[in-house]
């Protein structure tokens, strides 16, 4: 890195290599394979958010140095898929990610299917364009990288709850104080089976250890700990094929339907369906005994 780490714009706030080199220092960052020029690219993006154009360097300095740097490294090394980071992240956070759901759900299966949730959308997708889409590259370090896990997660319950609930307005009560009531739910169609044939197609083409993952986390409800263990791999390498393989299927069987002659509109109301009222034995085609519905659903979102 040349003489100074510039931020964005012509007149955004500067700090000396030196003190970049520093800031890396106390971070961490090389212990989890975050470059130093990466490192002061992330500051460089909390510096533009954050500090005015203008800003004094020691000003800047002052204010890089009241971040939570270690934990903004641990977070944005997982953000960038770098396993070091994303096994240290399991260990300290795990459990606390279970105990924080738990105070949420009150019931410790749903805490577990929660925290298991948020961990794809924590680590996120690789794009085209070689970005990467977790919601740890939120994370600026302001606050402890364990609150804002529980903000997180919390607002990943709520949206849960959303789509899971048909709200009825406040302004439907009547005077009377009469109870809310919602509309009677439109009439279900027969679903178009082409989704069960597609559906069929991709799950009986299926890798065997695809198959052992989904049907043990879908089906059977284990958790990514209980099969990280049954396949003698650490938890976070599950976390990731299980994410893969489930956006995997969804995409193959978007493909198999573009081949029946479905348009985007129709796939998109097709997948809404839930797998029990297809002529599909999920539970077959992956086998193993439990629940499907569960599985179809996680793996159309």
């Amino acid at each position: 890195m040349s003489g100074t780490a510039q931020m964005p714009g012509p007149a955004a706030p500067k700090i000396r290599a030196s003190a970049v080199a520093e800031l890396y220092q106390r971070s961490r960052a090389a212990d989890l394979g975050l470059s130093e020029q990466e490192f002061a690219r992330i500051l460089d993006e909390i510096a533009a958010k954050y500090l005015p154009s203008g800003t004094r360097e020691d000003d800047t300095l002052e204010f890089f140095r009241g971040l939570r740097l270690e934990e903004l490294a641990l977070a944005r090394a997982c953000a960038a898929g770098l396993e070091r980071a994303w096994e240290l992240f399991l260990t300290r956070y795990r459990e606390k990610l279970y105990d924080a759901a738990r105070s949420i759900t009150r019931e410790d299966s749903s805490a577990r299917e929660l925290a298991d949730s948020l961990y794809a959308d924590l680590y996120g997708t690789e794009t085209r364009e070689g970005r990467r889409t977790g919601k740890l590259n939120y994370y600026t370090g302001r606050g402890s990288l364990e609150g804002w896990l529980r903000a997180t997660l919390a607002q990943e319950y709520v949206n849960r709850y959303r789509r899971q609930q048909r709200l009825v307005s406040l302004e439907e009560k009547t005077e009377a104080g009469a109870q809310f009531a919602a509309a009677d739910p439109p009439v279900q169609q027969a679903p178009d089976p082409r989704l069960g044939e597609a559906t069929d197609a991709v799950l009986a083409a299926l890798a065997a250890e695809e198959r052992f993952i989904l049907a043990s986390y879908y089906l059977d409800g284990r958790t990514l700990a209980e099969i990280a263990r049954s396949l003698g791999v650490h938890e976070s390498t599950i976390s990731r094929k299980l994410e893969k393989v489930a956006r995997a299927v969804r995409e193959r069987i978007m493909d198999e339907l573009r081949q029946r002659g479905m348009s985007q509109r129709q796939m998109e109301e097709a997948l809404a369906t839930d797998v029990r009222d297809l002529s599909v034995d999920v539970t077959g085609r992956l086998s193993q005994k439990g629940g499907a519905s569960a599985f179809y659903r996680k793996g159309s979102e």
